[in-house]
């Protein structure tokens, strides 16, 4: 039996690398999927690029998570589509390159409001419309442990984000709804080779050292799945053991 099977999944950020792969993982594990971004004509391309892959249906839904009317409305539309919310993915992000004294109160809230109120949004749906056994995956980042220079506002939201899934697990765990987040590393993306830090090699990357979105998908597959029943207030690495070098 797949995993999934009979079940709802809203991913976020769900037309970049992560995302695109973590719907799909849902998807051929059974998963009805709602796949959440800012553009309606790529969300199109991506539900058929999921219902290929094997999910039993999917559609896209236009959202910019920092919005709470966005998102009510995409949780709303799952719920009215499939009936049900059983797995919430936030891997929506934006990431910002000045150097920290350079950044303005707006380019703060900016990726605030996406990076940790996005997911603060998500969560607060899936608390007022998942049932027991649902699974919320919040997809952080090492820059929330481990930084370099130039990305303040992004570290600390993705730090943030894990205190967030902490509290997620600990007011979840009453409603049955687990909570954990995800640190990808270095991972084959557009996102990774567009950071100006990359480019300029400021931060290098040993190509042994960079992951695929796969790698996360699998990941967040588990966390989402009742494989995962006793893990909450987790987090998992999926960096190629980069955080563990001194």
């Amino acid at each position: 039996m797949k995993r999934f099977e009979g079940k709802a999944a809203i991913v976020t950020g769900a037309t970049g690398g992560i995302g695109l792969a973590i719907c799909k993982r849902l998807g051929q594990e059974g998963a009805k999927v709602v796949a959440a971004g800012l553009r309606r004509d790529a969300l199109d391309d991506v539900a058929q690029q999921i219902k290929a892959a094997g999910a039993p249906d999917a559609f896209g839904s236009v959202c910019n998570v920092s919005d709470e009317a966005a998102v009510e409305a995409t949780a709303k539309a799952c719920v009215e589509r499939f009936g049900r919310i059983d797995v919430v993915v936030n891997n929506a992000g934006l990431m910002t390159f000045k150097p920290l004294e350079e950044f303005t109160p707006d380019d703060w809230r900016e990726v605030v409001q996406v990076d940790l109120l996005g997911a603060v949004h998500f969560t607060r749906e899936a608390f007022h419309r998942m049932g027991p056994g649902g699974a919320i995956v919040n997809i952080a980042s090492v820059h929330a442990v481990m930084t370099t220079p130039n990305v303040a506002p992004y570290a600390a939201a993705k730090a943030a984000l894990l205190s967030l899934t902490r509290s997620s697990a600990i007011e979840g765990k009453p409603k049955g709804i687990r909570a954990n987040a995800i640190l990808p590393g270095a991972i084959d993306t557009p996102m990774l080779w567009s950071n100006p830090n990359v480019k300029s090699g400021a931060e290098k990357l040993d190509p042994k050292d960079i992951g695929k979105p796969e790698d996360v998908a699998g990941a967040a597959a588990f966390l989402a799945s009742s494989d995962a029943a006793f893990v909450t207030g987790a987090s998992l690495e999926v960096d190629g053991g980069r955080l563990a070098q001194l």
